[in-house]
């Protein structure tokens, strides 16, 4: 079944009021979760966060080894011999946070991955490499930290610091298994970190996947891990409302020789839903990257050549690719139902990769759309209104609660939010937001101030 309406519903009966009707705006609002959160300040954690990043910097720089090199004999048998998984079974509160990353976190990251790599290999393979069984429990104890609003207490901090520890003297080495440690505790630091810190936190990664030659297409484990950084790094980009592109340009998702004109064929080819919903990421990135070179290009004289006929140009073949891409949906990329609800439809998914990936395509879209250029003339259908790919985004988070989806609907339902001006479509998206975080332990309450600054009133608690 389709999710495409009707011509009809352009113009819905359903007619917000443009009054808000809400109390004044606040000269300062309460502070948001993040602020409260003493993990961020831990001189522990900032200390152990730099060096993490000097030493991904310094490796990446160094590209002295290939990242498919494995571990030697002797180092598997050391790592063997250091094995910290019979510790692990002997500790109930440690045994708890590896139950709760396989039951909670690791679905988030196997969001887009049908063969659940962090779910089923990594912990596999952490049995025999500390680093990594360190890094997943100290993801697993954050989200419980976050979950619990622990603000006091940080186990975490210890079992990240562990984890820097036993890589510091593998980085050189280059195994997979060291880049999925990176990643997660990459994903670690992203969980609670302010908006504004988001590109520090992923700049090491970037620099590492950039030096390895790591993208979207490698192989096995690495192209999982590559895709959880890309979704991250794009949720950066979306932070920064169209003045940045992802940190790994989208160029370097592809396989090496692929030309971005031919990366729709790329997808394709792979036929996979997985990478049908990877796609997704990649156009969003896409539309960012464009946005974000216009916007350099007129409002700070970058010399990029995003001049008026190459940002035309760009932008037309951009919006066909979308287009493209929701016509040529798996079936398990297609909604089992929508309803007709307001303010929002509901639209149900069975695949996980649909949830999120569907809601990607709708931000790009409403980021086109709004840099759209005068001389574009569209076909009047629905697909032109940004507040019909809104609602779309809010009706999906509405109906699915994957916890992965719900993380990642965080900058979609942001950049949805502002499009409204009811009161009511304002407490609904609160809401939402407001779930996420008691649901998953991830950071989203901070956008509620975003959203009360563009609405210009503070929503009743």
């Amino acid at each position: 079944m389709s999710d495409w309406p009707a011509q009809s519903e352009l113009h819905s009966t359903y007619t917000p009021s443009d009054s808000t009707n809400g109390p004044p705006f606040p000269p300062q609002l309460d502070t948001t979760s993040w602020l409260h959160d003493g993990f961020l300040h831990d001189p522990g954690f900032l200390a152990s966060q730099e060096e993490l990043r000097c030493m991904l910097f310094t490796i990446a720089q160094s590209r002295t080894a290939s990242p498919e090199v494995q571990l030697d004999e002797d180092e598997r048998s050391r790592a063997r011999e250091n094995a910290l998984l019979r510790p692990v079974l002997l500790n109930a509160r440690r045994v708890g946070y590896l139950k709760n990353y396989v039951g909670e976190v690791a679905p988030w990251l196997d969001m887009f991955d049908s063969q659940c790599t962090f779910r089923i290999q990594i912990p596999a393979l952490a049995r025999t490499f500390p680093a990594l069984l360190n890094a997943v429990l100290a993801i697993s104890a954050r989200q419980i930290e976050r979950k619990e609003g622990n603000q006091d207490s940080f186990e975490s901090i210890e079992l990240y610091q562990e984890a820097i520890r036993l890589l510091s003297p593998l980085l050189q080495v280059r195994d997979p298994k060291v880049v999925a440690a990176c990643v997660l505790l990459c994903c670690l630091e992203m969980m609670s970190a302010r908006a504004q810190d988001w590109r520090r936190h992923l700049e090491g990664c970037a620099a590492l996947f950039d030096a390895f030659g790591i993208h979207g297409f490698s192989d096995g484990l690495l192209r999982a891990v590559f895709w959880c950084y890309a979704r991250m790094d794009l949720c950066g980009a979306l932070i920064s409302d169209g003045t940045q592109s992802t940190l790994l340009r989208p160029s370097k998702w592809l396989a090496p020789g692929c030309h971005e004109e031919d990366a729709s064929q790329l997808f394709q080819a792979a036929q996979s839903p997985d990478m049908h919903a990877n796609h997704a990421v990649y156009l969003c990135a896409k539309a960012c990257e464009l946005v974000s070179d216009r916007t350099q290009f007129t409002e700070l004289g970058a010399k990029n050549g995003c001049t008026s006929e190459p940002f035309y140009r760009r932008w037309i073949q951009l919006w066909d690719d979308l287009q493209q891409w929701a016509d040529k949906r798996p079936d398990d990329l297609l909604p089992l139902y929508t309803t007709a609800t307001k303010p929002f439809p509901h639209i149900f998914f069975l695949h996980w990769a649909a949830i999120s990936s569907n809601q990607l395509y709708h931000t790009a879209c409403i980021l086109l759309l709004s840099s759209m250029p005068k001389s574009v003339k569209l076909q009047r259908t629905p697909i032109i209104s940004t507040l019909w790919h809104a609602r779309r985004i809010c009706g999906i988070s509405q109906a699915n609660f994957h916890h992965g989806c719900l993380n990642n609907a965080i900058q979609p339902l942001w950049i949805a939010g502002r499009l409204f001006t009811h009161v009511s479509e304002h407490a609904i998206i609160i809401d939402i937001i407001r779930k996420i975080e008691a649901k998953t332990g991830w950071g989203a309450c901070w956008r509620i101030r975003d959203l009360e600054l563009a609405w210009g009133y503070r929503v009743p608690q």
